[in-house]
């Protein structure tokens, strides 16, 4: 048995799954939005799929951005709980708040407004995925700010990629589902021919089928691929 996408939680319910390094993706754009900040104080939005439950991307995507940052999470199994202030790599941070937009433009641009309204300096957003990232660029648009503001995301898909492109977005890290779909059924058949299993990869409990930083401006430190690579990847 296998599963694509999500790991599984016990994870030994399945004998392999394949799937994207989901804290690995919010490392990476943590890493590349502390590089760009280059010391100056960062005022955080966090912006993730719910506020009323505990779902793995929610908290592996959102847990490694802010690790990347190299800010210290208190529980990395859950979002919100770590300190509102302090120090990351570059200098000092202050995290606004936590809102929830279901993954979707709306929900994006409803959390990207009231954190603005609690915090009208916020300079650097994190996003669950491209869709909410959009909607919180309308957000940012509508009060003036979508020049001054670092938005990071998590996907990867092929508008996910044209909006970073345009400046939407200024970085996003690129997931690769089809490569999950394909390796899941390579699986599938070499168990057929020969019984055997594919092996996990090094340090985790799943196959991690690849990610990388996707944009327009790379920093020294951190690998990335340009839009034009990208899209050539991007999958939508």
């Amino acid at each position: 048995m296998i599963a694509l996408d999500t790991p599984p939680d016990p994870i030994d319910v399945t004998d392999i799954t394949f799937a994207t390094d989901n804290r690995l993706a919010g490392n990476l754009i943590g890493q590349w939005a502390a590089a760009q900040l280059d010391g100056e104080r960062a005022v955080i939005a966090l912006l993730d799929v719910f506020d009323d439950r505990i779902v793995s991307v929610d908290y592996q995507r959102n847990n490694g951005f802010l690790e990347g940052m190299g800010i210290d999470v208190a529980d990395p199994n859950r979002t919100g709980d770590e300190a509102p202030t302090g120090q990351y790599s570059g200098g000092e941070y202050e995290i606004v708040g936590n809102e929830a937009t279901g993954g979707a433009e709306d929900g994006g641009r409803t959390a990207m407004e009231n954190l603005l309204s609690r915090n009208g300096d916020i300079n650097v957003v994190y996003t669950i995925n491209e869709p909410a990232a959009f909607g919180a660029y309308q957000a940012l648009q509508a009060a003036g700010r979508e020049d001054d503001v670092l938005i990071v995301s998590v996907d990867g898909g092929c508008a996910g990629v044209g909006y970073v492109a345009d400046g939407v977005i200024d970085a996003t890290a690129q997931q690769y589902p089809a490569q999950m779909a394909q390796l899941g059924i390579e699986a599938l058949v070499n168990f057929a021919q020969t019984g055997e299993t594919p092996e996990v990869t090094d340090g985790l409990d799943f196959f991690n089928t690849g990610v990388a930083l996707v944009t327009d401006v790379p920093v020294d430190g951190v690998e990335s691929i340009d839009t034009a690579e990208a899209n050539e990847l991007c999958w939508g």
